[in-house]
């Protein structure tokens, strides 16, 4: 056999060798997938996400707490403002706004973020039990406060007079500002409560530190 058919047959046998070496260890990184590092959701979406155009997370919920809000607005405070009057209606309204926070616009945020209690950030109340109900009840009445005041203040510097002392109010309440306004003072406790368990937190973490 010539000098060249041998150099041939041992590069061929070479390159045999290095393809089995190859499935080899294919296999092997798969059997030992197990002991690979764990990837988390988000990101394993961001290398797997078609979609090119991404809306942040926080436009959508802000958008969503001030869709919800205007729509409270829109069918109890105008569906039912020939019907009540004053305090009756501002009840009404406050438990409307309560339920729809616990029963849709948490649940809403519960069901579609990423990992569990990612979204708890963006809500007052986080947990989910019967009685939560009651308490966004409660919260709602306080933001539906908020935002009345807010009203009288910007009609306020409308007229350079009270609402008491106005003939007519420049600024009346529909679904759009009102939304604007309740969404606005809830993201504004939402941030003091966030800020409050953050400065609550890193006491804790420092007083562990000088324990330990």
């Amino acid at each position: 056999m010539s000098k060249k058919s041998k150099n041939q047959i041992r590069d061929r046998e070479k390159t045999t060798a290095e393809y089995y070496d190859l499935k080899t260890d294919a296999v092997n990184k798969l059997l030992n997938a197990k002991d690979a590092p764990k990837v988390s959701d988000k990101e394993i979406r961001k290398y797997t996400s078609k979609n090119k155009f991404h809306i942040p997370s926080w436009v959508k919920i802000v958008f969503i707490k001030f869709w919800f809000a205007g729509a409270m607005c829109y069918f109890f405070l105008w569906g039912l403002g020939m019907y009540l009057q004053n305090l009756d209606l501002m009840v009404v309204l406050a438990c409307a706004l309560g339920a729809s926070m616990d029963l849709m616009v948490n649940h809403l945020l519960h069901y579609f973020e990423p990992t569990k209690g990612e979204y708890d950030k963006w809500m007052m109340v986080t947990v989910r039990k019967f009685w939560s109900l009651f308490i966004n009840i409660l919260y709602a009445g306080l933001l539906l406060i908020c935002v009345m005041q807010a009203y009288e203040l910007i009609n306020m510097l409308v007229t350079g007079t009270t609402a008491e002392n106005a003939e007519s109010v420049p600024v009346g309440v529909e679904p759009l500002l009102f939304g604007i306004l309740f969404m606005a003072f809830d993201m504004l406790f939402i941030g003091i409560k966030n800020l409050l368990i953050k400065i609550f937190r890193d006491a804790q973490k420092k007083v562990s530190e000088k324990n330990s």
